[in-house]
């Protein structure tokens, strides 16, 4: 009860944004997107054995190259549009399913905090272009033995986080009036980030959205 109790305040804002919007005139977006984040490999290895960084091509016969980042990602994303060019919004993207980091698994997570351009904004379509900051975060597991059998389940062994600057920009084209899809290509410069890939992240998805409000 005292978590339903601590999370209401934030509900009750969410759900009196669709009817702030329609009173004033504005639009507020919400959607859903699918796509991948890439990023190349450090130059660095892990030991298969130890988990410790090593550097691939030594001595060290355990040593295994750390690998590039991609793989499915999805995520939620929500755009307050407070004027017909001009607006703010959110992004945050994850992926699913846990990926292969040599002998752990990790999973990745991107989010931002953006301002919005929209230089055109009509009926049918609308360029998007934002820019601003958030953060990477590197969720690392390790497997466990569960029921008898080894590396049938993970627990959580370190997280990693970075500051992220971003820049995107998509074409959000409306199938009805309220209902849009909108390809977008982002980039992102995580400072650190070669401690597990490299600084320059680079993303394509699609994003199935409602607009709120009178476009």
């Amino acid at each position: 009860m005292r978590r339903i109790n601590r999370y209401l305040p934030f509900l009750l804002v969410f759900l009196a944004i669709p009817l702030t919007v329609h009173a004033q005139g504005n639009t507020f977006d919400i959607s859903m997107g699918f796509g991948t984040n890439r990023a190349k490999a450090n130059s660095l290895g892990t030991d298969t054995g130890t988990g410790a960084s090593c550097t691939p091509g030594g001595t060290d016969t355990t040593c295994a190259k750390d690998p590039s980042l991609g793989g499915f990602s999805m995520g939620f994303a929500g755009d307050y549009m407070f004027r017909p060019h001009f607006g703010l919004g959110f992004e945050g993207i994850f992926q699913p399913t846990q990926q292969t980091y040599n002998p752990f698994t990790f999973r990745q997570t991107f989010y931002d905090f953006n301002g919005i351009y929209a230089p055109i904004n009509t009926k049918r379509v609308a360029l998007k272009i934002e820019g601003g900051a958030g953060g990477a975060r590197t969720s690392v597991y390790v497997p466990i033995s569960s029921g008898g059998i080894a590396g049938n389940a993970s627990e959580l062994y370190n997280e990693d986080n970075h500051f992220a600057v971003h820049a995107g920009v998509g074409v959000q084209i409306y199938v009805t009036e309220h209902i849009f899809i909108r390809p977008q290509f982002d980039y992102r410069y995580v400072p650190g980030f070669t401690n597990q890939f490299t600084d320059n992240v680079t993303g394509g998805s699609v994003w199935i959205g409602y607009s709120f409000g009178d476009r």
